[in-house]
Formats: C-alpha cells, sequence, structure tokens
C-alpha cells in the first residue's frame, strides 16, 4: 500500500472523527501559496465564525512589524472570543493560538500547486495593485526582485514548514484539539461537505 494511500485513509479517519463541536475554534495553517486564506474565509463564511487573519494584527503601514510587545496581546484579545477561524502560521504564536484550538488544519499542496498558487497570487496583487493589511500594496519589485519576495520566500520555506507540521502532528504535546492534513482538491471537497453537515448541526 503506498504512503499516499495511507495518507488518504488516515485523514478521512481523522474527519470522520470530528464533531459538530470540534469545528469552534480553528487555524488554518501551511506554507504561503498553499491556500490558507481562501480556505480560512470558506470555513467562516460557512460556519458563522469571525476571521482573524494574522497577518492583518501583524503588518502595519509601509510593511512595517507590529512589535511582539503589542503584537501579541492583540492576537490574545481576538482569540478571546468563544468561536473563530484563525488564519496563519506565526510559529512563536503557537503558545496563544493554540491554547483554546479545537481543529488545526494543515493544507499540504504538492509543489507545483504551491509554486502555481503563489506564482499567480503575486502577479495579480502587483499588477493590479491589491491593497492588503494596513493599505500595504505588493509590488513587481519587492514581490520578485527584494529579500522580501514572498514568492522566493515561499518555495524555499517549503520544505522547513512541512517538517514543523509533520513533527507537531505527531507530537502528543497538545492532546486537547485535532489535525486535519489536506493534501488534494478531493480532499478538499470532502472536508468543505463536512463543514457544510457541521453547520447544519448547529445550534
Amino acid at each position: 500500500m503506498t504512503q499516499d494511500i495511507l495518507d488518504t485513509q488516515a485523514f478521512h479517519q481523522r474527519l470522520d472523527r470530528l464533531r459538530p463541536s470540534d469545528w469552534a475554534r480553528i487555524n488554518v495553517v501551511g506554507s504561503s501559496g498553499s491556500g490558507k486564506s481562501t480556505l480560512a474565509r470558506q470555513l467562516a463564511e460557512r460556519l458563522g465564525r469571525p476571521l482573524i487573519e494574522i497577518d492583518a494584527l501583524f503588518w502595519g503601514p509601509d510593511w512595517s512589524e507590529t512589535p511582539d510587545e503589542i503584537f501579541l496581546p492583540k492576537l490574545k484579545t481576538e482569540l478571546s472570543q468563544p468561536s473563530w477561524v484563525l488564519d496563519g502560521n506565526y510559529d512563536r504564536t503557537r503558545s496563544i493560538k493554540w491554547r483554546d484550538v479545537t481543529l488545526v488544519i494543515w493544507l499540504d499542496p504538492p509543489f507545483w500547486r504551491v509554486f502555481w498558487q503563489v506564482l499567480t497570487r503575486t502577479l495579480r496583487r502587483a499588477l493590479f495593485r491589491e491593497v492588503l493589511w494596513s493599505g500595504n500594496r505588493e509590488s513587481f519589485t519587492r514581490s520578485f526582485f527584494s529579500k522580501d519576495s514572498i514568492l522566493w520566500w515561499s518555495l524555499s520555506n517549503l520544505k522547513t514548514i512541512r517538517a514543523r507540521y509533520q513533527r507537531a502532528m505527531s507530537s502528543e504535546d497538545c492532546p486537547h484539539f485535532h489535525w486535519l492534513r489536506v493534501r488534494s482538491q478531493r480532499e478538499m471537497n470532502t472536508l468543505l461537505a463536512q463543514v457544510d453537515s457541521a453547520a447544519a448541526q448547529r445550534p
């Protein structure tokens, strides 16, 4: 039996074990370009949960970084709500964001999909000058020709992020929440169907 088949079986087993209450506080994680923000928005809309973007809390005007003494309390305040969908990694916030989380969804698509999604997203943002957090915009220079290139960061850190979440998922340090590793569009479609079922069971 191949590893892909084993991983697919594990995904369905984990998904089948989820109860409606396990969808209360969700953190969507994964590499840049994995589809985190898209899935987080879909989950928030379908479940009727507040959407929290860690990037929106961290990035200030002109791509300034919010100091941790301000950033971390802001995150704690946002997560004090009884339910939410949290979009983002920021590994140093793990003790805060996973304290009360009920489900962590790790998006782990293949390299080619990550590359295509981050490339098309970056081109779209730069070409149409989309407004991001705190009024920031991505430019062609910043996106492709600088040390802050999100395209380069995403592709160069994919292996590191995958190893990080493989370790976290196999760890027994956080037994109070569930994990789901989503590796394909088929699994994504199955997940969203389960979300609709969970939403229908809400009181």
